[in-house]
């Protein structure tokens, strides 16, 4: 008797182990996100259309930002906004550098990861709540 429960223990024991590993892509309602250790291990995921999407490293990596970064939009909706969107338009004079500095705010889409899907709105240039 006292053998079968500690090999029902041991059993026990090995099922919680493996169902308490951290996962490497979690959701968000419908939203996937990698984590940090995930895209430090295997890069950025990619969707459907080749685009890569996952939070913005910062100094954590070498590699360039994923085409969809992670970001927190109007009425707290997390989704993805384009970099190609964020980045905007790249003045060419100094002249055009301060008039785009001192434009309205704008606003972005945010996409589920697919890309395509538009979630939510965030705004360049005024406080996203």
């Amino acid at each position: 008797m006292r053998k079968n429960l500690f090999f029902l223990a041991i059993i026990s024991l090995l099922l919680l182990v493996g169902c308490s590993q951290q996962e490497t892509i979690r959701k968000t309602g419908d939203l996937v996100i990698p984590t940090f250790e995930y895209i430090l291990e295997n890069g950025y995921p990619v969707n459907d259309k080749s685009e890569t999407y996952g939070p913005d490293m910062g100094n954590m990596m070498i590699i360039e930002e994923p085409d969809l970064i992670l970001t927190q939009g109007e009425n707290s909706i997390i989704g993805y906004a384009k970099k190609v969107e964020l980045d905007g338009p790249k003045p060419k004079t100094p002249e055009e550098a301060v008039k785009l500095n001192n434009s309205p705010p704008r606003e972005v889409p945010l996409y589920d990861v697919d890309g395509e899907t538009i979630i939510g709105t965030y705004w360049i240039g005024k406080v996203n709540r």
